[in-house]
């Protein structure tokens, strides 16, 4: 399989009452992770012919995250997919090396044109799995 990280500092529009990044920002932050894995790994033909839908999220939140504190998003997609979707297993660590959020969000790629499920074939699977 192949993993991607990326680095995401907390903005102070990331913050909630309660001093800590929302859960909404973890939302987001996970589907800009999946979205830069696949801008970073499938072909130009693939990224303009079709694009990615959640159909579920799981998320355990396991630590807090302040203004100004760095967490290091990575991402990896474990198994092949079923048909037109995959589980995509994300996780943000923070400085101190320690699982602040996990989750495995369940995508199903669409035909940009049609708007319609396609089967995931194996030739666009194979960068995500190290194929």
């Amino acid at each position: 399989m192949t993993r991607f990280s990326q680095t995401i500092t907390a903005q102070p529009e990331d913050i909630d009452e309660l001093g800590h990044v929302n859960n909404a920002v973890w939302v987001r932050w996970i589907q800009e992770i999946a979205v830069a894995h696949w801008a970073a790994v499938a072909s130009a033909v693939d990224q303009a012919a079709y694009v990615w839908v959640v159909t579920r999220h799981e998320i355990d939140y396991r630590g807090n995250v302040r203004e100004g504190e760095t967490v290091t998003g990575e991402t990896w997609v474990p198994e092949p997919p079923t048909g037109a979707r995959f589980n995509r297993h994300i996780r943000f660590l923070g400085a101190d090396g320690k699982v602040k959020v996990q989750a495995v969000t369940t995508w199903a790629m669409l035909d940009r044109a049609t708007g319609r499920l396609v089967r995931v074939r194996p030739e666009i699977a194979a960068p995500f799995l190290g194929a």
